[in-house]
């Protein structure tokens, strides 16, 4: 051990001057000691360590993206060969992390659960809307990637065929349907569909709607089908056929949308991404459901991890944007609008 050495002095001067200075510095070096392992005892208090074995999980949002000509002869024509920094996302005005980007090529395969009105009012038209549902199935599914289910509803909600790319059982599923039901319960069918069927699925999920009127049923309301959509990363697309299928009607065309109940199917698809169509005809049911499958191969998805990592309930608004300015003229973009940030279990 290192020895001390006093200057040269008498004991009294050591023991009066030198000393006092010592202790004091001593008794500085502990209250320090002490102040510092409360601080570390506050913030271990204040900041649990994880438990062993445990992992910080962070969630993702992954957004559907479509990227659509604005106008001129090719209006409406979807735009593919972008890139990922071609976009840019934003949550309540804040730009946001990309972490995944695919397109045409690389996307995810398809899992599409395709619900069919079969109230009372479609008992005209049920040949019809059956037809329309085998052709879409037929053009939606590629063999071996993609996969589709088919429910009905009316007063009950009925799954038919459950998620196969086997287009025979469901060309079969579709042709047992007989009869119809006394109500209509839309959201309900949404709401069990995409709980039961898409939360676990690993691919993109799509719900298709082949309807003629309102909820009239359902204990479900728009809010709750499309709070779950959103949260299960969702897209539903609407076919309203209640135009008829004998003729058009005039002043409804596809595209368009007339009478509250047309505005809320149109509603419960672009909160989640998708789109309403509204036929009067075969040829325009076939055209429509044409459009969905092409903009189903045509989509960007495109992933991002919040910055703010918080499941706080609030509803965050999103916003994708072009990073060139010389694409905002010609081209818009669609996908979905906002989410509630609450905990739910994705596959």
């Amino acid at each position: 051990m290192a020895t001390m050495t006093l200057p040269t002095a008498s004991k009294e001067m050591s023991s009066s001057r030198y000393f006092p200075l010592m202790t004091n510095s001593f008794s500085k070096f502990v209250l320090s000691v002490f102040a510092l392992a409360a601080l570390a005892v506050l913030t271990n208090a204040q900041t649990p360590s994880p438990t062993p074995g445990e992992q910080i999980k962070t969630f993702e949002v992954r957004l559907p993206v479509t990227v659509i000509q604005r106008e001129g002869k090719e209006k409406g024509r979807l735009i593919s060969g972008m890139t990922r920094p071609d976009f840019a996302i934003f949550e309540d005005g804040v730009q946001q992390e990309v972490t995944f980007f695919s397109d045409e090529k690389t996307n995810p395969p398809v899992f599409v659960g395709v619900l069919m009105d079969t109230s009372p009012s479609t008992a005209g038209k049920l040949g019809f809307s059956k037809e329309a549902a085998k052709n879409f199935i037929d053009t939606v599914v590629r063999l071996r990637k993609d996969k589709a289910a088919f429910m009905t509803f009316d007063n009950e909600i009925t799954l038919h065929q459950d998620f196969t790319d086997k287009l025979d059982l469901l060309a079969k599923a579709v042709d047992k349907v007989k009869k119809t039901g006394s109500q209509t319960a839309m959201y309900d069918a949404v709401w069990q569909f995409t709980d039961e069927k898409l939360r676990t699925i690993p691919g993109r999920r799509v719900i298709v709607i082949i309807t003629d009127g309102e909820d009239t049923f359902s204990r479900a309301d728009l809010a709750d089908a499309i709070d779950i959509a959103q949260r299960t990363e969702t897209t539903i697309f609407g076919i309203s056929t209640k135009a008829g299928f004998l003729g058009t009607v005039p002043g409804v065309e596809i595209g368009t949308s007339r009478g509250k109940d047309d505005r809320l199917l149109v509603q419960l698809c672009e909160a989640t991404g998708g789109e309403a169509f509204f036929s009067g005809n075969m040829v325009d049911l076939e055209r429509a459901f044409t459009r969905i499958s092409q903009e189903l191969r045509s989509q960007y998805i495109i992933t991002y991890r919040p910055a703010n990592q918080n499941f706080d309930g609030r509803e965050r608004k999103i916003e994708v944007r072009f990073t060139d300015p010389t694409n905002v003229k010609p081209y818009k973009i669609r996908t979905k609008s906002s989410y509630r940030a609450v905990r739910d279990n994705l596959k």
